[in-house]
């Protein structure tokens, strides 16, 4: 797998479930065709928006190797493999590489806070294990912990095959600084689609995006247009997305997407607890209005 392959948009899919509770693998097909149909960079199963912390082992690893067959080989497979214990996501990398998957997504280990030190070394234990690329999620608001940029520089620099970071802090600065300290190919992503456009107009490569679930063609013209230098062009198309990139975290996520996704007839609105239905109604209006709203320059994302 090329560096060039990080670029773009690449959606952090949720994963469906039947009336039931089981993963909903006729819907996964679907979403997965529906993706690489509208021109997405790559595919991104068992992050925080897959509800990764809700399905067991046999589920996480049926998961990526559901997405990896069905996407045949024709976009990227980045498998979420991340987890607060090291042991756990060696585990979990080392069967996405047999799996098939073409990198994999690191999160910070979540509650633990461990030092910069154990980070380094957490990460640093995971890359050695595999030969895959490693893409590692900077995420405090989820985690509880802050990857220093003097942290993922040495990283970058120690392991050959950590490659990009997903830059989810919600800071600009921080991804300024990432980015000025980057290896050469080395890639920043943006963990927030309302961010994407500053990011990329600083030098940044793309989105790992919750919004291209439902509306993948409309997220891969604007960050083409966006990495094609063509401002104008991407900031319309970001004015036009922003109540929906906002409407997705009225509540946690992933709930308002797969709720936006249910909507449009995609999937099923079925949670695993601790995450449930949204908690307000006025929530769910202003996430239909929204949604709504980009029917005309999306008619392909309402199937129902």
């Amino acid at each position: 797998m090329t560096y060039e392959e990080f670029r773009g948009v690449h959606t952090a899919l949720i994963t469906p479930f039947t009336a039931t509770g089981e993963v909903d693998e006729v819907a996964l097909a679907r979403l997965v065709e529906y993706q690489i149909g509208s021109g997405i960079s790559g595919l991104v199963p068992c992050g925080t928006t897959g509800e990764s912390p809700t399905l067991t082992h046999p589920e996480h690893d049926r998961v990526i190797e559901l997405v990896i067959e069905y996407a045949a080989g024709r976009v990227p497979v980045i498998a979420g493999t991340g987890s607060n214990a090291t042991s756990e996501a060696i585990r979990l990398s080392l069967h996405a590489e047999q799996a098939g998957a073409d990198a994999v997504l690191l999160v910070n280990p979540y509650y633990n806070k461990p030092t910069q030190k154990g980070l380094y070394l957490h990460f640093k234990a995971i890359a050695e294990a595999i030969s895959l690329p490693c893409i590692l999620y900077n995420i405090k608001g989820r985690t509880g912990v802050n990857l220093e940029t003097e942290t993922l520089t040495a990283l970058a620099r120690d392991c050959h095959n950590i490659v990009a970071v997903k830059e989810a802090s919600g800071d600009l600065n921080q991804m300024k600084d990432v980015i000025a300290h980057r290896r050469h190919g080395f890639r920043v992503l943006s963990g927030d689609d309302n961010m994407v456009l500053d990011l990329i107009e600083a030098g940044g490569d793309g989105v790992i995006s919750v919004a291209s679930n439902l509306f993948p063609r409309l997220m891969s013209t604007m960050v083409a247009q966006a990495l094609a230098g063509n401002r104008d062009g991407s900031r319309a198309l970001g004015a036009q997305l922003d109540e929906f990139f906002h409407s997705c975290f009225l509540e946690t996520n992933p709930i308002p997407i797969k709720t936006a996704m249910a909507m449009c007839g995609w999937c099923n609105e079925e949670f695993r607890l601790p995450m449930c239905s949204l908690e307000k109604e006025e929530h769910r209006l202003r996430l239909q209005a929204a949604v709504d709203k980009l029917k005309s320059v999306a008619p392909e994302a309402f199937r129902a």
